[in-house]
């Protein structure tokens, strides 16, 4: 068999594949934590997060604070 005909084993894919589960693993370590658990926990942050910044997102909207600050120029007439 010629050696330069091996397969590589070591893809990209595989390769990053191999890091996010070394990364899990060193961080579940670091907090003393059940990997099981580490994925859950950051499946609830991570949902909490985008709730938060949807909710920001909402007040922030352009087409709301560009009727708020019309209103601010422009008070109804009473």
């Amino acid at each position: 068999m010629n050696p330069l005909s091996r397969p590589s084993f070591a893809s990209p894919a595989s390769i990053t594949s191999w890091m996010l589960h070394l990364t899990t693993r060193m961080l579940a370590r670091a907090l003393n934590m059940p990997e099981p658990l580490l994925h859950t926990t950051g499946a609830f942050v991570f949902a909490h997060v985008q709730a938060v910044e949807t909710k920001a997102a909402k007040k922030l909207c352009p087409d709301r604070l560009l009727r708020q600050f019309q209103g601010w120029l422009h008070p109804p007439a009473q």
